[in-house]
């Protein structure tokens, strides 16, 4: 199975193929010099769907922390599901041949999945963002409904959605249902195969507005624009959490790690990104720490390293 390694210092994209491969294709970016082997390595497996978080929400932190080197590891959730599993028989927590510290599947679910077998800590969690439904119009628009209660008493105006065999396409079934708008299907709804096609058909003017994640019209904000946020109470927005994986190398780092995503320098990262909010702990994150002699007890701060072997 064919991994990809990104380090957050660089714009290269890395390929770690199999348990041995070398790093390669890493074309690096002018920046501050790292002493690599200095440096504080934290590996977190994630997947497609939220790799461009990951590695904003890692570059803003080597800034804060510049002992620090974050690492990706990307792979489908699946497939992260049962690598961790393979580590977690094997007795070793390696993706190939590094550590591996934190799992961001793009997936409530497979965390659930993961905590449920304690391949990862229930109580060493952070809830980072959430994906919200945007209402886009193109620019050359300029009438576009001002709200999604706007859109729906505004029966000329046509919407382009996902089809409901997406994520995307049932999350905007259910907001169509609280506006009123499921009955609409084939007088004023569009359907598409994914967000590229609702903006292809949006651009090509077989619909006037469409209703996509706010990360994806981010990405294409030099062509359409926002408009209004679904309210949240109109829908579930999709939750996403990041967790420490049982064997964690370095859980103090893993700590502060889940203590940033949160705070208000890493929801600002995500937030110009185009995710909704995550979830800020109603206590501190305190992971639970593996002494030399076995007894598992809290952090208590950040700094203070503690060897898990």
């Amino acid at each position: 199975m064919t991994r990809r390694w990104m380090s957050v210092a660089t714009m290269g994209v890395c390929v770690l193929a199999g348990a041995l491969a070398a790093i390669v294709s890493c074309a690096p970016v002018p920046g501050p010099v790292r002493d690599a082997k200095a440096a504080r390595v934290l590996v977190i497996a994630t997947s497609p769907s939220v790799e461009a978080a990951m590695t904003q929400l890692g570059r803003a932190f080597e800034i804060i922390h510049p002992d620090v080197q974050v690492q990706l590891s990307v792979d489908t959730s699946l497939d992260l599901r049962r690598t961790v599993a393979a580590m977690e028989n094997r007795g070793k927590a390696f993706i190939g041949s590094g550590p591996m510290h934190l799992v961001a599947p793009g997936g409530d679910e497979v965390i659930t999945r993961m905590e449920q077998k304690y391949y990862l800590l229930p109580e060493a969690k952070a809830l980072y963002a959430t994906e919200r439904l945007v209402l886009v119009a193109p620019e050359s628009l300029s009438e576009a409904p001002e709200s999604f209660e706007a859109l729906a008493r505004m029966p000329t105006v046509r919407i382009a959605i996902a089809d409901q065999k997406t994520r995307l396409g049932v999350e905007t079934s259910w907001l169509l249902s609280a506006l009123g708008l499921n009955s609409a299907e084939g007088a004023r709804i569009d359907l598409a195969n994914d967000p590229a096609g609702i903006l292809d058909h949006m651009l090509s003017g077989q619909a006037d507005v469409g209703i996509v994640f706010g990360q994806d019209a981010v990405r294409v904000q030099q062509r359409v624009r926002i408009v209004a946020a679904a309210p949240t109470g109109l829908y579930k927005p999709i939750p996403h959490s990041i967790s420490m994986e049982r064997y964690c190398p370095d859980r103090p780092l893993c700590e502060e790690f889940l203590r940033f995503v949160t705070s208000p320098e890493g929801q600002s990262v995500l937030k110009r990104l185009g995710y909704g909010p995550g979830k800020s702990p109603e206590s501190p994150v305190r992971v639970p720490i593996l002494s030399v002699g076995g007894e598992v007890r809290s952090s208590s701060a950040a700094s203070s390293f503690i060897s898990t072997e």
